[in-house]
């Protein structure tokens, strides 16, 4: 498992499901070929926190066009699945309510590779709050390797 995880994944059942897809239909708008959050596996204390996972697919819309014989998860993707995340969390938790736009992202690190087949676990950590604007940091890993940072 990588070091310096926002969360401890060891001390969590990672085959749990915390909430389906009925449950982020009801909080995240993006949905069809855009959605990119399958399940949350699990929910920190006021949705501060949270852990979710993409299964990353071969026919997804990008297979085809995104390295055309190697196939690889597109960072900007890897973006929105955290986003999404961290907008299900927030709504989930009540404290922001409404619309919710995504307006930056920084020091996006991209340290592996994904590709159809893996499954791409997201970790969200809230940093800061505030009623119109709220700042987290999102990690991904595929097989326990930290594969993205944001």
């Amino acid at each position: 498992m990588a070091n310096n995880l926002l969360i401890d994944l060891s001390k969590l059942d990672m085959t749990a499901t915390a909430a389906g897809k009925a449950e982020i239909d009801a909080l995240v708008l993006q949905v069809g070929a855009m959605r990119q959050l399958d399940e949350v596996i699990w929910i920190g204390e006021m949705g501060m926190s949270g852990v979710g996972r993409k299964f990353v697919r071969e026919d997804e819309f990008w297979v085809p066009c995104h390295i055309p014989g190697r196939p690889l998860y597109p960072g900007v993707l890897m973006i929105e699945a955290a986003a999404q995340l961290c907008s299900f969390l927030m709504t989930g938790s009540g404290r922001i309510k409404g619309f919710l736009g995504f307006t930056r992202c920084d020091e996006a690190v991209f340290r592996g590779q994904v590709v159809p087949g893996d499954t791409f676990i997201i970790i969200a950590k809230e940093i800061s709050f505030k009623p119109r604007r709220f700042i987290s940091k999102t990690q991904g890993l595929v097989n326990g390797k930290l594969v993205f940072e944001a």
